[in-house]
């Protein structure tokens, strides 16, 4: 029996010693580390910080379209029969063998200034593309808040669901008492334990929804599965907030946000477009140079003095008019003035929505503070109902029946309280978040 009782005791501190060590390896998350892991890890992000790169390449590169282009060139060709030499240009009738190379260069001097323009527009891709990144991040930063907050909610919750069954514990061990005494009926006692499991299954569901919760964030931070995951635990406030004003914070958003100036810069990007395509209106004029020599067996010289004797020079200048294009560059210049109208009305969309988001925040921010001082009124009121039905219950002045409508009045007045709490924090935030600044709960 000794050893028994070791035994037990040495298993008892090895679960105690690996739960203090997983309570050690578990990290617990407050919302600004959740919101800085997110935005390094997130997938969004990171797809558009590599377009974001894509668009540095290609303006870097559009910089050397002023450049010339260089290309080196050999060939070896044989020919039977009567034909040219290629080296000399003379008809020949025999075998030859042909050896030929060269460098070449060409570099457009006049296009329209399409280059310059290509230049400036992938520039303004660079930047358009850096308020794509800021978007994705922002977008990741508003769905952890969310995401937290409801799950700090649910956390409450689970709160309140464990603090009402140690209440109906208490109720029941009371009416037990009492009908096994005598002065309670036996349908009093069923109902109360009949609570008492519904008040179980709504703990249970609490924590369900906590867990399924902690997941959803979890996802948002791209963290592996397997890895334990909590948050700190800290309420949602319930005091007053003061709620900014509409229009201010709509013009520092407008002012602001990435995805407002990605929108207007878009059509500046649709207007170095047009001027690209007008150059299809206009001369192009290139100049090309070249270094050629080259070998041919019908030639008494060696191989290197070929080389050497027809080595020649080259340069030149190219002009290229365009006369008639079967209305390409008529139909390029009517769909980029499209495209420019249709960038201008997709600016106006955008800040129309934002407008849209914004005063949606700010109407329910103020609908949920009314809602939550209601909803406070309420809770304390029935709250303050419920502890004198206790009491009328325990003298046995008041039916299992109407105890239970006491309790479900102020747990349904809990409920509604601690979804004002939510969705007021949650507006608000949104709100600071509009108006730059620091989300803190």
């Amino acid at each position: 029996m000794r050893k028994i009782v070791v035994i037990i005791m040495i298993l008892f501190q090895a679960v105690a010693a690996l739960a203090q060590e997983q309570e050690k390896t578990s990290k617990i998350w407050s919302l600004e580390e959740c919101i800085s892991y997110a935005i390094k890890n997130n997938i969004t992000v990171k797809q558009a910080e590599l377009t974001q790169n894509t668009a540095e390449i290609n303006y870097k590169q559009s910089k050397y379209e002023r450049l010339p282009s260089v290309s080196a060139n050999a060939s070896q060709s044989m020919n039977n029969g009567r034909s040219i030499d290629p080296i000399t240009s003379s008809y020949v009738s025999q075998l030859i063998n042909s050896t030929s190379a060269g460098v070449n260069a060409s570099m457009t001097l006049y296009k329209g200034n399409y280059i310059n323009n290509t230049i400036k527009q992938k520039e303004l891709l660079v930047k358009q593309n850096d308020f794509f990144v800021t978007e994705a991040k922002n977008n990741v930063l508003l769905s952890v808040v969310q995401a937290y907050l409801q799950a700090l909610y649910y956390r409450e919750g689970i709160e309140v669901a464990k603090n009402v069954i140690v209440s109906s514990k208490e109720q029941l061990s009371q009416m037990s008492t009492k009908y096994k005494a005598g002065s309670a009926a036996g349908i009093d006692e069923a109902n109360l334990e009949t609570q008492l499991k519904n008040d179980e299954v709504t703990l249970i569901t609490a924590q369900n929804n906590y867990r399924l919760q902690l997941i959803t964030l979890k996802q948002l931070l791209e963290l592996d599965p397997n890895e334990s995951f909590d948050i700190v635990p800290t309420k949602l406030a319930s005091d007053q907030y003061l709620i900014p004003d509409l229009k201010t914070v709509y013009s520092f958003a407008a002012a602001n946000l990435p995805e407002i100036k990605s929108a207007s810069l878009q059509t500046s990007i649709k207007e170095l477009e047009l001027s690209k395509v007008k150059a299809g209106y206009l001369p192009t004029l290139s100049l090309t140079a070249g270094l050629n020599s080259g070998y041919t067996n019908t030639q008494d010289y060696n191989f290197l003095n070929q080389f050497d004797g027809n080595f020649y020079q080259s340069a030149g200048l190219s002009l290229s008019i365009p006369i008639f294009s079967k209305y390409q560059n008529k139909a390029n210049v009517a769909n980029a003035k499209i495209e420019i109208e249709s960038s201008k009305l997709s600016a106006v969309s955008e800040n129309k929505q934002l407008y849209l988001k914004i005063e949606n925040a700010w109407q329910n921010a103020n609908s949920s503070q009314s809602q939550m001082e209601a909803a406070a009124a309420l809770k304390s009121s029935s709250k303050l109902a419920y502890d004198m039905s206790i009491k009328k219950s325990e003298l046995g002045a008041l039916s299992s029946t109407d105890l239970l409508v006491s309790k479900n009045t102020y747990l349904n007045a809990e409920q509604t309280y601690l979804q004002a709490k939510l969705s007021l924090a949650l507006y608000y935030q949104l709100l600071q978040f509009y108006q730059g600044n620091q989300i803190q709960i």
